[in-house]
This record gives structure tokens, sequence and C-alpha cells, in this order.
């Protein structure tokens, strides 16, 4: 079972991907969760699978070429019927192993292991699923700050601005630096757990309530993790 019990009623868990994407998020709720208990080896798929950079990706061709035991196999039709069900909604899924994401080397992190929310210009919502190796991460909307309002981020960005007041906001957007959060110091983080497909909210002109922030976990060491996301 999902520990929503530090999400203030952030996340709502469904029982089919047809729930999933037909529940709408209103109210505090901007995480929707398919709950499920998968058989399979996951970590077989990794195993078997030619990594040729750090983050390497699979599509159906390549997935079919393993060569794997009963479990593997299992997997295998798993993350193929995962990748057919959100082709049909319409989704563009990547799935990755991941030994690790390329850090910044900013003043302040702004890379997919800060804290951010995404953005479209259209409605459309985050899917992500993590099958073997560290999971994603969230924190409630009101336990995280925005970056660019801490004093002495909002200060330096200013000097790399060095333009017009006027422009100043729309400089942060430009350039992304306003989709990043800081957790405060009591924040509850809410791992998102194995097997699950998560559907978050996003910034979009549309949108009925706020984006969901959500983060990379640092990887546990030697294990990489499988990811599906769109």
């Amino acid at each position: 079972m999902i520990d929503t019990t530090s999400s203030e009623n952030q996340i709502h868990t469904v029982s089919s991907f047809g729930e999933l994407i037909s529940t709408p998020f209103e109210g505090m709720v901007n995480v929707l969760c398919w709950e499920r208990e998968l058989e399979g080896d996951f970590s077989e798929i990794i195993e078997s699978t030619v990594k040729t950079s750090n983050i390497t990706v699979l599509d159906e061709l390549s997935l079919g070429a393993l060569e794997l035991t009963e479990q593997g196999n299992l997997a295998r039709n798993i993350l193929l019927d995962d990748l057919r069900i959100l082709k049909g909604h319409g989704a563009a899924p990547v799935l990755n192993i991941i030994n690790h994401y390329e850090r910044d080397d900013f003043f302040f992190s702004t890379d997919v292991y800060s804290f951010h929310v995404d953005r479209s210009p259209i409605p459309t919502d985050t899917f992500l699923c993590t099958y073997h190796g560290a999971t994603s991460e969230i924190v409630p909307n009101n336990q995280a700050e925005q970056k660019v309002l801490i004093p002495e981020i909002r200060a330096e960005l200013k000097k790399l601005y060095q333009g017009p007041d006027e422009g100043f906001e729309a400089f942060l957007t430009e350039y992304f630096f306003d989709l990043h959060y800081q957790a405060k110091p009591d924040a509850q983080i809410i791992s998102l757990g194995q097997q699950h497909i998560w559907r978050l909210a996003i910034d979009h002109p549309e949108s009925k309530v706020l984006p969901c922030l959500h983060r990379a976990p640092k990887e546990n060491l030697g294990e990489p993790r499988l990811l599906l996301i769109c």
C-alpha cells in the first residue's frame, strides 16, 4: 500500500489504467497512482541489456531481442504492455536504464535531482513508473519554497540577469529557474515506490490544481534504475 499519511490528501489511488487517465485532478489532489503488485524479475532486464551510456534507452525491439528466463520474460511482457497502453493514450513513453543523470554546476541545483515542476503550453500530464532501483520522490506543495523566492538565490540571479527590473520575471521563466523548489527543513518527502504508474499534474494554462513537485532520487550504489517516463 502507498503511504499517503504525509501527502495531505495530495495523492489519490486508483485500480486501473482507465481510472488513472479519466480521474480529474481537483482540490489538493495533483497526484494519481495506479497501485499495482507485479510479477517478474525486472533486474534481469537491466542485467541482460548492454548499457551504452549513463542512460540507456530500451525500445520494443531491444526488449524483444533479450534472452530471458521465465521471470525475466514476465517482466518484459509487463514493460511492453505499459508502453502499449501509454502510447494508446497518445503519450510518448520512454523506458530508461539509469546509472545516473548529469549534475549541473550552477550555484543552485537546477537538475532533475532538484524538486521541480514540469511545464507545458498545452494540457498534458507526466506519467512515470520505477520498476527497479531507487524511486522518484515528491513533496507536498506547502512543504517547499520556490528557489527563485529565496533571498540569497534571487539576489545572485539578479546579478546574473543585469537587465531592467520589468524583465526579470520573464528571464526566470525563459531559463526555467522558476521551475525549481527547495524542500523546507521539516518537509516529509514521499517515495513513489516501485511498480506503480503515477500521473503527476504539471504547470499548463488550463490546470485547475498546483503542479506536482517531484525529483529523481539519488541512485543506490551499483543498482541502476529502470524507469518509464513520459
